[in-house]
Parts: C-alpha cells; sequence; structure tokens
C-alpha cells in the first residue's frame, strides 16, 4: 500500500511514524512546501523572545532522519497543486526546480495545517510586518530585532500567540503595544476574567488598546492608524490575528468542510471522502461539551489525530474522541488557562448553568512563594455537568486546569470534586485544594440552599439586591459597591434585628468565604432569600471595570 501524506509538522510525521510502527510493508510519502518539518509550532514565541533557544531546539528531525529512522520518504520544498480523488492521483510541483509531476496513493492523508490570518490593511505588505506561523517568520523576527534593534513593537491580536508574542518581545527591550478588535483580550475567554489578564498586562507596561482596528500602515511600516484615528508609531509589527484552515486543495471536491471552513473528518480521521484522511490543523473536530464541531488548532490535538490515522490506515483500532478545547500560555508570568464552553457561550446556546469565581491561594498561604488563582467555573444545573472553566495565576494553573478538564472528559459532576483525593503538601497546594473548593462552592448553591450571584448579575440588577458588606469599616472606606451597608462579619449576629428578613440580601467579603459565612448565618436565622457575592468584592472591582 502506498501512503501519502500532504504536510509534515505535527499531524503529517505523527500519521507518518505511526503507520510505520504498525507495519513495514507500506510504503509512506510527505510532500511539503516548506523547508522545515516536525517542528514545535508552540515554541516560537520563545525562540524569538529566550537567546538560549536554537533553531535546532524546535527542528530537530530532518527528512534524512525520518528517512534512517522509519524508512519515510519526505520531500520538503514540494507544493502539491491538485488532488484527483476519483484517480487518487496528485500534481505535485518541486518548487526548487519548477518541474511539475504526477504521483498516486492508495490512502491519502491530508495535513495541510492553516495560514495565519493577514487582515485586508493598507500597508501590510511592509517588510516591516512579520507572521508568526512556522520557523521561518520567527527567523525573519529574529533577525530584524539582532539587525535594526527596534525599540517599539506593534502586535494586531490579543489572543494566545499576540500574548505570548508581547512577553518575548518585551524580553528583547522592546515596548509593546497590542491593538485588539474586540472588547478585551483573549476573546475566547469571558470579559470578567479577560479583564485579570489586562490588568497584568498594564502593570508590565504594556499599551493596551481594545476595541479598535488598525485601519492603515504607513511610513513603509512604521506608523498605524486605527480605525478610531489614533496614529501609533512603530518599529516593527506582529500580524498574531488568528489562523484559518489550508483547504483550498479539496475545494470544489465535495469534500465537506465546517463552519470554520476546516475539513470534518470522522472518528478515524475519515473525510467524506473514502480513502482520504485528514488531521492537524487544516481540521475541524468535534467538541466533547456539545458535540459540536469546532475549530482548536493544536500541536498536541495534530500529534493526536495524526497517531490515529496512521494507525487505522494500517489496520488498527484507534478513535477520535473529540477535545473539550482546552488551551492554556503565559504571559509576562502569568498562567493563563481554558478549557471547555465560556458563559457567554454557555448562554448563548439556551443553557441553563450557573457559574461560580473562585480566589484562593495556590499552595498554602503563609509560604512566600504562595499566590492567588481565579478560577471560574460553569455548570449545567440539572445535570452537574462540568461545561467549562477559565483559570488565571502565577503558578499552579496548568495543575488545576488538567483536573478539571480530566473530571469532564471522565463524566464527573461537580459535587465530585470535593471528594478527589488530590496531593497535598504545603508547597504544592492547600488542604482544600482550589479545584475541591470549586466543587464545594458550586454543590453549596446547587444543592444546599448557598445560592450565588456573579458581579454582573448584581451589576444588571442592583436594584433588586440589598448589598451587606461584612469586610471590615477598614476594607468597606478603601472601596465599596454602591449603596452596600457596612455590617462587618464580627458585629453581624449583634445587629440582626436591623435587617427585613424578607427582603433579597447579597453578603460579600474580598473573596468570597466570610461572604458565604455570613450567608449561613442569615439563613439560619431565617432570613428567606440571601446571595453570596461570587469572587467577592475583590471579582466584582474588576468586572466594574469592563468597558462595555
Amino acid at each position: 500500500m502506498r501512503i501519502v501524506i500532504i504536510g509534515s509538522v505535527a499531524g503529517g510525521t505523527s500519521a507518518a511514524a505511526k503507520a510505520r510502527r504498525n507495519s513495514e510493508e507500506n510504503e509512506i510519502v510527505i510532500y511539503d512546501m516548506d523547508s522545515d518539518i516536525s517542528y514545535s509550532g508552540c515554541g516560537l514565541p520563545y525562540y524569538i523572545g529566550e537567546d538560549y533557544i536554537t533553531r535546532e531546539d524546535l527542528t530537530p528531525r530532518n527528512a534524512a532522519w525520518f528517512k534512517k529512522r522509519f524508512n519515510i520518504d519526505i520531500f520538503t520544498g514540494h507544493r502539491v497543486n491538485s488532488i484527483y480523488f476519483t484517480g487518487k492521483t496528485l500534481k505535485v510541483l518541486n518548487l526548487a526546480t519548477g518541474e511539475e509531476f504526477t504521483d498516486s496513493y492508495d490512502r491519502l492523508v491530508i495535513a495541510t495545517g492553516a495560514s495565519p490570518v493577514m487582515p485586508d490593511i493598507s500597508g501590510i505588505e511592509s517588510s516591516y510586518v512579520f507572521p508568526v506561523r512556522n520557523v521561518r517568520n520567527a527567523d525573519s523576527i529574529k533577525k530584524f530585532i539582532s539587525g535594526s534593534r527596534p525599540d517599539k513593537a506593534v502586535i494586531i491580536g490579543g489572543g494566545f500567540i499576540g500574548l505570548e508574542m508581547a512577553e518575548n518581545l518585551s524580553l528583547q527591550g522592546i515596548s509593546v503595544t497590542i491593538i485588539e478588535s474586540g472588547h478585551h483580550v483573549m476573546p475566547s475567554m469571558d470579559s470578567d476574567m479577560a479583564v485579570y489578564i489586562e490588568e497584568h498586562l498594564n502593570k508590565n507596561g504594556v499599551n493596551l488598546i481594545t476595541g479598535d482596528t488598525v485601519k492603515e500602515i504607513t511610513g513603509s511600516g512604521t506608523r498605524v492608524i486605527t480605525g478610531s484615528g489614533s496614529v501609533i508609531e512603530t518599529e516593527m509589527i506582529i500580524v498574531a490575528a488568528g489562523v484559518r484552515p489550508n483547504t483550498e486543495l479539496v475545494k470544489g471536491s465535495g469534500m465537506t468542510t465546517g463552519t470554520h471552513g476546516g475539513i470534518i473528518v470522522d472518528d478515524k480521521m475519515e473525510t467524506s471522502i473514502p480513502g482520504v484522511y485528514a488531521v492537524g490543523d487544516c481540521c475541524e473536530v468535534k467538541s466533547t461539551v456539545t458535540g459540536e464541531y469546532i475549530y482548536r488548532p493544536l500541536g498536541s490535538t495534530a500529534n493526536k489525530m495524526g497517531r490515529i490515522a496512521g494507525d487505522v490506515i494500517t489496520g488498527g483500532s484507534l478513535s477520535f474522541r473529540g477535545v473539550a478545547g482546552t488551551g492554556i500560555f503565559r504571559t509576562f508570568g502569568l498562567g493563563v488557562a481554558q478549557t471547555g464552553i465560556s458563559e457567554k457561550e454557555a448562554a448563548e446556546a439556551g443553557i441553563d448553568y450557573i457559574a461560580s469565581h473562585n480566589i484562593k491561594e495556590n499552595i498554602s498561604k503563609y509560604l512566600k512563594e504562595s499566590s492567588e488563582l481565579v478560577i471560574k467555573c460553569i455548570v449545567e444545573r440539572s445535570s452537574e455537568r462540568i461545561l467549562g472553566v477559565q483559570i488565571v495565576g502565577k503558578d499552579g494553573v496548568d495543575k488545576r486546569i488538567d483536573v478539571f478538564v480530566s473530571a469532564m472528559t471522565f463524566g464527573a459532576k461537580v459535587s465530585d470534586l470535593f471528594h478527589l483525593d488530590l496531593a497535598y503538601a504545603p508547597p504544592f497546594a492547600t488542604t482544600k485544594d482550589p479545584v475541591m473548593y470549586s466543587g464545594m462552592i458550586l454543590d453549596n448553591a446547587l444543592h444546599r440552599g448557598r445560592r450565588l450571584v456573579t458581579a454582573g448579575e448584581l451589576i444588571a440588577h442592583r436594584e433588586l439586591y440589598t448589598v451587606i458588606d461584612v469586610r471590615s469599616k477598614t476594607d468597606y472606606d478603601k472601596g465599596h459597591i454602591e449603596g452596600a451597608i457596612s455590617i462587618p462579619h464580627e458585629e453581624l449576629k449583634e445587629r440582626l434585628g436591623e435587617l427585613d428578613k424578607n427582603s433579597k440580601y447579597v453578603t460579600h467579603c474580598n473573596k468570597g468565604t466570610t461572604g458565604n459565612a455570613a450567608q449561613n448565618l442569615l439563613l439560619n436565622s431565617g432570613f428567606s432569600e440571601v446571595y453570596n457575592l461570587s469572587g467577592g468584592y475583590n471579582q466584582y472591582r474588576v468586572t466594574k471595570s469592563i468597558k462595555d
């Protein structure tokens, strides 16, 4: 059997390697128009920012290595121009010689990846403008920084790559402006979590512009004019406006594609055309949360899909179960992670859900290296199914998001989280880990009458609630919710007579714990409707600061 693979990064090489491990009999050929193969695309920002990371670290394998190790023929600098599915043939162009030839296949794997979105902006073709997608792009950026020593850069886009690039350009002594067309950075996250990222960026000297677009690039690439009319002088521009799947080869073929333009595959990685498979960033994948096809281009997913395709093609039984949509990155030392769907997506889907904000130390508070985590968890009311989680914090973000997504993958209810036997010692966790605490908060809200109100809900319906601030008078005087009654927790029991038991109350402290204690006191004293403010005043403060 002759297996032909188009594309030799994560998905393509993973498919080829697994097919070879399963069988020595098959002929395996890969074509790729690039010169680099099997590289770490996710490592590009760090290659740019850190001097100790070399090109070889990102490109540890070449075509000769694959030939020697796996007897796989990889032809770089070769572009597949056409696929003729009926005859199972390809037209391939050798970019070095200009020669075009025909090849045939018995099984075909499309692993063409994705290309950076280059917005339709006048002047974007300037030599001072750089996308960030492959190693050659990163080489160009490093060479420019080394030769020109720029002091200022503009990044178009405030998603994963844009925020990683902000940190790594800063490491090179470059002042950064980020322009994000959405109302906040990380548009895939909810605004009440993205605001923590924005505060952190501002503290680290990033000039952040949201809700605006780049209208024009002038001065041969040294001046950016925004849609609102702002003029920003710069010395280089990074385009990090997202990617789109490379599916030009299959357009007009009848192959099924999704709403994002990616190829749709089944759980065996087979497309709608028999004998043709697709893996990686050119594909849409099924969400394990919603069952819908989503576009989540990640190297980890591409590797998994490639392994499954290579196994299936050679008679194996592996199958793809979908993804929760998990992602994580770091910017200026702040970890940011998410999985599943956001609160906004849950609301748009008409799901009856509950959301909590849990602000807790990542390890025992008395250790000097402890720091806060903010965890937002979205849960379906009827089933207790965890729909999505978003976390920001300095340390421990990766550990917690992985616990959450593992629980989601294996169908845990939110009330199961408290019963997890998680590892504890002061340098690694708290006695009740923040994951367990999120489970406790939501279980109490769903089953034990300890209802929550989010800051967003309180702001939108402020007139419905009497707010009791149970923090110290000193904290209250520093800042408080408009119209809130100040009753420090230690005074609350003695002052219950001042309150109407039939009113609708919201109690709060700084983060939520003492607010819950006050809620308990009121409910146990016969008050009929009492809510705890999710995330306390800290969450209210940042939510209130969000721009409409």
